[in-house]
């Protein structure tokens, strides 16, 4: 007996299910490219539970007869194609015969859709693949559809989903990408009743942008422009001091479809490579239109990735685009598709803290260090908490430092320093090199330390210590600070959350916050920079929505800590390093910042004599 078998329709669906449709956010953009092909010029999505429970996309797009409707819910059919040949000059976006029935296999499927000279619409209604009901019926002319509990007959798929706010995010993202590829269509996303996302349609990709991202950001936009016989790039991008840790907010779109490109991110990087830390990435709006045969929108079942004939020529292109507008070197007046804005004036960088006045450089005895003076005093209270009130037991667990260098690097972590039980560690501060770290000496041990991941730590234990409210300071003039949806929406939903952390805020208009208080140890910092900061931070790495408040307070902590903290490059005397020592070595964890990062790198007297050849 044969032991290759032909596999069932419900099967195969399932399988190429796998192929295109990995998460809600691939449904939506499968159904609202569908939407973009058909014509539409309003799209409205809404999801529930993070798109698991309900997708509804509603288009004004042309729609379909009884004989389409029904065709276009069979594997391998589409109006896009008709013979091999036409693979290599693909055009439109959803032209994949395999979206509408590997989505209907995987969910309880709703089509409704009429064409504008028919007096009735068709609906079908599909349960996990198989056809249940076909009828005609009333409604507007345009296409909905519905896919509602999503992978419920593939529970394995199910249960490698992210939780809601992580699926939410993924969509939010889809939605605004591909509205910036189509600033002509009107676009409104619904996230559980609530409007996330809403654009002009009015054809113009600035104003797309500004519905998008708002006023503070789209000032501060520099004009892309490049141009050859092959090529037209345009776009937008920002100043190396507007950064997020993560690159979502990069938009390319390549012939008119919202693509990953190697070769543009990789041109993107080494253009403000010597200019942003490692860490950051600018935003960047990219559009480029090349001949439709120089590029192959095939190598990827979704095709969200593309291949360029010569990716040199559009390394090259984005590189130098992005290099001048940085630099100045474009000529903003000269006209193209995109609306040309001036470039705003830098923002302003985290202020540092000016904790006290300078000493003079010649060495006090011994004796003298013990003297306080107002500054030292100064000094001491800006490691202190603003308000005497009941601690908490000590924080969470913070990760251990990484793993100690090899006796051949001579030099290790101060992992010795830390047994069963925590010994007091009695430094005695010699001097401060490169403005950045204190040298210490405890016995015959000679330890580094740096004195802005100590004081982050020290902080950071005192502000986790508050059993109440973090106290705070109000502000002289209050600030209005504009978000994006997803950002507004997880301010809006703990408020009293970011309230007991010292940022007291309130509503004040479309996706924006009306910032009152900062906690007091932030008071000196810049308040919507520090804000944002945080916000940014939670975003990263939110994987469960139970873990919201406690990533919340982490984030707050580490980032007001941080912020708060003497920066690399400010001078200390020797009685302000006592101090900080002295706090620093009364902390739970005194050997890592917040972050993880080490504060105190050790040498003992052996390690030190390996160094000298003296064993």
């Amino acid at each position: 007996m044969s032991e290759i078998k032909l596999l069932d329709s419900n099967t195969i669906n399932k399988i190429a299910a796998g192929e295109v449709v990995e998460r809600p956010a691939s449904v939506v953009k499968e159904l609202v490219e569908n939407s973009i092909d058909a014509g539409a010029k309003r799209i409205e999505i809404e999801i529930q539970n993070g798109g698991k429970a309900l997708i509804r996309v509603t288009d004004d797009g042309k729609g379909m007869s009884r004989e389409d409707a029904v065709l276009s819910v069979r594997r391998h059919a589409t109006s896009k194609l008709s013979n091999v040949t036409d693979l290599a000059q693909i055009a439109t976006l959803g032209f994949r015969g395999e979206a509408l029935p590997t989505i209907a296999a995987v969910s309880k499927f709703t089509l409704q859709t009429r064409r504008a000279d028919d007096e009735l619409g068709i609906k079908l209604t599909i349960d996990g693949g198989k056809l249940i009901d076909n009828h005609e019926v009333g409604c507007k002319v345009g296409t909905t559809i519905l896919a509602e509990m999503l992978f419920f007959n593939t529970p394995a798929r199910l249960k490698f989903l992210k939780a809601t706010p992580t699926e939410a995010n993924k969509i939010n993202d889809f939605v605004i990408k591909l509205a910036l590829s189509r600033p002509d269509i009107a676009f409104r996303f619904i996230n559980v009743n609530r409007t996330a996302l809403a654009t002009p349609g009015n054809g113009n990709v600035f104003d797309t942008l500004n519905a998008i991202y708002g006023t503070e950001l789209t000032d501060s936009f520099l004009t892309l422009q490049a141009d050859d016989d092959e090529l037209n790039l345009r776009g937008y991008v920002t100043k190396p001091n507007m950064l997020r840790s993560y690159r979502g907010w990069q938009t390319f779109i390549v012939n008119g479809r919202v693509v990953e490109n190697r070769t543009i991110a990789k041109a993107l990087d080494e253009a403000y490579k010597s200019l942003i830390p490692k860490t950051g990435f600018p935003f960047a709006f990219i559009k480029i239109d090349v001949p439709q045969n120089t590029i192959d929108v095939n190598v990827h079942p979704q095709k969200i990735e593309i291949k360029f004939e010569d990716e040199s020529k559009i390394f090259k292109a984005v590189y130098h685009a992005v290099r001048d507008a940085v630099e100045g070197k474009h000529d903003d007046s000269t006209e193209h598709d995109l609306t040309e804005v001036a470039a705003a004036p830098d923002t302003p960088h985290f202020e540092q803290i000016n904790l006290v006045e300078e000493v003079p450089d010649d060495k006090p005895q011994k004796s003298e260090r013990k003297k306080k003076s107002d500054d030292d005093l100064d000094f001491e209270k800006s490691l202190t908490p603003a308000d005497n009130v009941e601690k908490t037991p000590p924080p969470e667990k913070i990760p251990e430092p990484p793993k100690k260098i090899e006796p051949s690097k001579k030099v290790e972590p101060v992992e010795k320093v830390l047994a069963d039980k925590k010994p007091v560690l009695d430094f005695e501060p010699v001097g401060q090199v490169a403005l950045c770290y204190i040298v210490a000496q405890s016995g015959n041990d000679l330890y580094l330390i740096d004195q802005h991941a100590a004081h982050e730590r020290i902080l950071f234990d005192k502000l986790s210590g508050y059993a109440e409210k973090i106290p705070a300071q109000g502000l002289l003039i209050h600030r209005v600070l504009k978000f994006d949806s997803r950002e507004a929406e997880l301010i809006e939903q703990n408020l009293n959350v970011f309230a007991e952390l010292g940022f007291t805020m309130e509503p004040s208009g479309n996706n924006e916050f009306r910032l009152m208080e900062v906690p007091v140890d932030a008071a000196d910092t810049d308040a919507e920079n520090l804000l944002r900061g945080i916000v940014e931070e939670i975003f990263n790495g939110v994987n469960d929505s139970n873990d919201i408040a406690k990533k919340i307070r982490r984030a707050v902590l580490a980032t007001t800590a941080c912020k708060a903290a003497i920066k690399a490059g400010q001078e200390l005397n020797l009685r302000q390093m006592e101090i900080l020592l002295k706090e620093l070595s009364e902390t739970p964890h005194p050997h890592t910042c917040p972050h993880g990062r080490p504060t105190i790198i050790k040498f003992s007297a052996a390690d030190l004599a390996k160094m000298f050849k003296r064993t």
